[in-house]
């Protein structure tokens, strides 16, 4: 049987989930979901993912938020997605900085930021 679950028998696989990416960037949380659906399609979910603080009960939660692409939407999503990010780099080369330079002019040290309201006290 294939690895990525979607040869898998119906039963035996986990929902229609076939794969999954989390990336974890700052503060948030994003989760990359390849789902099937019953005619054996594939779409992503995109999931944006943030711990917030609730002040009425004192508790945590987190905030969702979810993008359905499907694969008629693949290639110009993703053309879109990569224009975009270039049009960013530009911007930022001509201003003198590069993407690449963000991350060593935030802390310079190589170690991330901690918000202490993250780790929940």
């Amino acid at each position: 049987m294939e690895e990525n679950g979607f040869n898998r028998p119906e039963k035996e696989r986990k929902g229609d989930e076939v794969y999954s990416k989390v990336v974890r960037a700052g503060k948030r949380t994003y989760f990359f979901d390849v789902k099937a659906t019953k005619g054996n399609d594939f779409y992503l979910t995109i999931t944006e993912s943030k711990k917030r603080f609730n002040q009425e009960n004192g508790k945590f939660f987190y905030e969702k938020h979810k993008i359905f692409l499907y694969k008629e939407d693949f290639e110009k999503f993703s053309e879109g997605l990569n224009e975009t990010v270039e049009k960013i780099d530009e911007l930022l080369q001509q201003s003198g900085t590069a993407i690449e330079n963000l991350s060593s002019e935030k802390g310079g040290n190589g170690f991330s930021d901690v918000d202490f309201d993250d780790l929940g006290k």
